[in-house]
């Protein structure tokens, strides 16, 4: 197989499973929203990746300067915090990236 051939055979097939992905809610979305599976996914993966963006996050600003990483946990202390009372995502994100952006400036 050429080289264009390749390169060409491989956009085909990544245009492909985007286009089947983006078409299974509507495809499946009977089935999908009656399956406890997707339920149990619903309830625990924003979570999750809410856990793990942030972990990655404050471990690479952390990485970035000398010192310890206080700024980065205080941040990480408020959001929980916030989100643990209020339940109101957006706040905690929003105040924690403010206290986060207030302390590196200081």
């Amino acid at each position: 197989m050429t080289d264009t051939t390749y390169v060409l055979t491989a956009i085909a097939l990544m245009a492909l499973v985007t286009i089947l992905l983006r078409a299974l809610p509507f495809i499946a979305g009977h089935w999908l929203r009656r399956h406890p599976i997707v339920h149990k996914l619903g309830d625990s993966l924003p979570l999750s990746i809410m856990v793990l963006l942030l972990v990655d996050s404050a471990a690479g600003q952390a990485r970035s300067h000398d010192g310890l990483p206080w700024q980065e946990l205080a941040a990480v202390a408020l959001v929980v915090l916030l989100q643990w009372r209020t339940r109101q995502t957006l706040l905690s994100i929003a105040a924690g990236t403010a206290l986060y952006v207030g302390l590196r400036a200081l």
